[in-house]
């Protein structure tokens, strides 16, 4: 599943960053820290790797 915004993106390569070691988990803020508690190594890497090109700063709420 790709990321819906820049925003998302960027909160699950620092979530990633986390797992991976690269960065301390206490030092992840919101979404990234909620992000890293729930989600797999895999989800993380599909979210981070989306295109940035063409998505909204933010997610449009309903």
């Amino acid at each position: 599943m790709p990321a819906k915004s820049k925003k998302q993106q960027m909160a699950a390569g620092a979530a990633l960053a986390a797992k991976r070691g690269e960065i301390k988990k206490s030092k992840l803020k919101g979404a990234s820290k909620q992000m890293a508690k729930s989600m797999s190594k895999k989800q993380l890497k599909e979210f981070a790797s989306t295109k940035r090109k063409k998505l909204p700063k933010k997610k449009k709420s309903k």
